[in-house]
């Protein structure tokens, strides 16, 4: 199969791409510069430079002419800030460019396309009375991306949608999304979280979906992805454990003071002119809950193997301590 990805050399982008090959596909990609340092990129790997977004459709139509399958591995998620309107930019950066590429897929004759979503998708689908789109532009944003990509989807051409959790893993050379949270554990004497809980798979195991997706995925899908589910609390004791500090007492706080919490946050974005994707405020909601998901659906149906979850925490911890620590350099997250 003839693959073309939009994002080959994210995080994501580059171990999927790496899957593909290794199982004798093609991938070719356009993505933002520049290429992070080190040996995460595969060399096989035709690589167009450049923000696909400035292209024309023809432009980007000579990319995809003669490819089978279409992965779109870019987009921002909430961690990107924003000046409000937050929901504009999830327009422009998620959904238009997924109504845009695979309209271009569908002239090109692709056959599969797998676009990469969001695991709180899955949860305003099944606890519609936590009213999670009204309340999270960023939620709200990946159903709209969801039902866009999955419109696209009929006899000619096969979407599938990859609602994907929290990620460990790292890619030499780029800044792990866990930086921030390291930092917050780093200045705490003692670790105060919420009691709930969440899913999470590898880097590997992410790379596993895009493939199996592309491969055996079945047309107009949502895939919930998920492997291994912690309480924040048996999460917190790992990453302490590798930032140095395995007896660091963790005290579980009530939803009442992650909210008054989140009112000081919601207060500081709204002086910075930033609108926050997730309302920090009603995020307490989700965070003292157990965001879980069933492993064996991924491995079932998209032939995700079991990893390592632990040694992948460990080495997202360890790139963050050192990046925190001034010893390595790395390439922050883009919109792309």
């Amino acid at each position: 199969m003839k693959v073309f990805m939009i994002g080959g050399t994210g995080l994501l982008g580059s171990a999927g791409a790496a899957e593909l090959i290794s199982r004798g596909h093609e991938v070719s990609s356009i993505s933002l510069p520049p290429i992070p340092e080190g040996k995460s990129i595969p060399k096989e790997m035709k690589i167009c430079l450049g923000n696909y977004l400035e292209l024309s459709d023809e432009e980007i139509k000579t990319h995809m002419t003669g490819c089978d399958g279409f992965v779109f591995a870019a987009g921002v998620d909430e961690r990107i800030e924003f000046p409000a309107p937050v929901y504009d930019a999830y327009v422009k950066y998620n959904i238009a460019p997924v109504d845009r590429l695979l309209s271009l897929a569908k002239e090109c004759g692709v056959r599969r396309c797998v676009i990469l979503g969001s695991y709180f998708s899955y949860f305003a689908k099944i606890w519609p009375e936590m009213r999670l789109c009204d309340k999270h532009p960023y939620i709200r944003s990946r159903i709209v991306q969801e039902k866009t990509a999955l419109s696209y989807s009929d006899d000619d051409m096969d979407v599938m949608v990859l609602e994907l959790p929290y990620i460990f893993g790292v890619q030499p050379g780029r800044k792990p999304v866990w930086v921030f949270l390291v930092e917050r554990l780093k200045a705490m004497k003692i670790t105060l979280y919420p009691k709930g809980g969440t899913t999470m798979i590898t880097v590997k195991q992410a790379a596993q979906c895009i493939a199996g997706a592309l491969e055996k995925g079945m047309a107009k899908t949502c895939y919930p992805v998920g492997c291994y589910n912690m309480t924040w609390v048996e999460l917190l004791r790992i990453i302490n454990k590798y930032m140095g500090s395995p007896k660091k007492k963790i005290i579980t706080i009530p939803a009442f003071l992650f909210r008054m919490f989140g009112r000081k946050v919601m207060k500081e974005y709204a002086r910075n002119g930033i609108e926050p994707g997730l309302d920090t405020v009603a995020l307490a909601e989700l965070m003292t809950a157990r965001t879980f998901i069933d492993g064996s659906i991924i491995k079932q149906e998209l032939g995700v193997t079991d990893d390592d979850i632990d040694s992948a925490i460990g080495d997202s911890v360890k790139l963050s301590m050192e990046i925190i620590d001034g010893k390595e350099k790395a390439l922050e997250m883009k919109a792309e």
